[in-house]
């Protein structure tokens, strides 16, 4: 009987399959990210662990374990619970204010097709700034004796923005607000140019306004870039330090001494690098529970924008 293989070229082997190939260059590409990581992320991390459970002052090349002494005194620290009232305060208020105010802006941004480009660079420039430049600036511009106030003749702005603990906790909350609403706008910006125009035709042949058209298409389809956005700003509020620093170094009082910033003072400044370390482990955890909650309450991450609808 006749074979029906097909006949063998000499010198010619057998190719991989594209998936195999793809998936092996995939794999390379990430090796580099990967290794980076993990010298950079995981090690440390596993250093600041094992630190938070022995006695060190920063500066001795002799580190003692001392089992948990490091995590007791950490957590009965007095200040402790304000430092972590204050990181939750700072936390909720500036994901309160940066939300609304970046799917706004976020969603004009979409529909202006004409400036689009240059506001998109516009926008972008406050996050190319080092934030202690920005807090060394504001901190000039709200200066009662030679500010912003007192050059222009504004009694309003005249005020003790930093010296009063109500006005220093609004003062940090504008001042991350404008540093970082213009990323997450552009986040909600790209995430409205995917939504289908049919959807928004089919409204308004329903007789659905712009205000119906927002609050019934716009913010639905927004769900999962709200979840990835509201992660970025909780977590990232956890490691609020330098703008904080530069302010107000956590004053008036410690009215804005965060953990990030008792972390620092425990570490540099009193030189218990255990204790801070504990800290910072608790900073880690903190930010991870919040991660993962927010992950539960947006559902499954892998869906796509548009599933559901």
């Amino acid at each position: 009987m006749t074979s029906l293989a097909p006949p063998v070229v000499r010198g010619q082997e057998p190719t991989r399959s594209s998936g195999g190939r793809s998936g092996s260059v995939l794999v390379w590409m990430a090796l580099p990210a990967f290794v980076m990581f993990v010298f950079f992320g995981i090690i440390p991390l596993f250093g600041v662990v094992a630190l938070s459970f022995a006695t060190w002052n920063g500066i001795s090349p002799e580190i003692k374990l001392t089992g948990l002494d490091s995590w007791t005194a950490a957590l009965t620290n007095p200040n402790l619970p304000n430092a972590l009232w204050v990181t939750f305060l700072i936390m909720a208020l500036s994901w309160l204010v940066q939300t609304p105010l970046s799917i706004l802006i976020g969603t004009f941004m979409a529909r202006q097709s004409r400036y689009r480009g240059f506001l998109a660079v516009l926008y972008f420039i406050p996050l190319l700034l080092s934030s202690a430049a920005i807090a060394i600036t504001y901190k000039s511009l709200l200066d009662p004796n030679f500010g912003l106030g007192a050059g222009l003749g504004v009694e309003a702005l005249n005020q003790n923005w930093l010296g009063e603990a109500s006005l220093a906790i609004a003062t940090l909350i504008f001042v991350v607000s404008w540093q970082f609403i213009p990323f997450h706008s552009l986040i909600y910006q790209g995430a409205v140019r995917q939504i289908p125009a049919s959807m928004y035709e089919a409204a308004q042949i329903d007789g659905a306004g712009r205000m119906r058209q927002f609050f019934s298409i716009t913010l639905p389809q927004l769900k999962y870039t709200i979840i990835t956005s509201s992660t970025l700003m909780v977590v990232g509020s956890l490691t609020f330090f330098d703008l904080i620093w530069v302010l107000t170094a956590g004053g008036p009082g410690d009215s804005t001494r965060a953990l990030a910033v008792q972390m620092y003072q425990l570490g540099f400044q009193a030189s218990l690098m255990g204790p801070a370390s504990a800290i910072a482990v608790i900073l880690v955890l903190v930010g991870l529970g919040l991660s993962l909650l927010l992950r539960r309450i947006g559902g499954r991450a892998d869906q796509s924008q548009l599933e559901g609808a």
